[in-house]
């Protein structure tokens, strides 16, 4: 099993905050996936944006955040807005 912070975009602030939301592993994060973390986060932190969602996403893409396709943004700030 892979430390949550071997993956890219992810840090010890970011794995600490997904370690409290009992997902442990990069395999576990990439099981669930990007949408289904970032609305555990989302339910325990209120100032998890956007970004944190893009940078879930890249992690399991295994790239930059930055570097998420246009397409793939879209997908993610729909899924975003929707938990407003």
């Amino acid at each position: 099993m892979k430390d949550l912070t071997s993956m890219p975009n992810i840090g010890k602030e970011m794995a600490s905050k997904l370690k409290s939301v009992e997902i442990t592993t990069a395999e576990e994060l990439i099981e669930i996936g990007a949408k289904e973390a970032f609305f555990r986060l989302k339910m325990k932190y209120l100032q998890v944006c956007l970004v944190h969602l893009y940078t879930l996403e890249g992690a399991i893409q295994n790239i930059e955040f930055h570097c998420l396709s246009e397409k793939t943004k879209a997908n993610l700030k729909e899924f975003g807005n929707s938990l407003k």
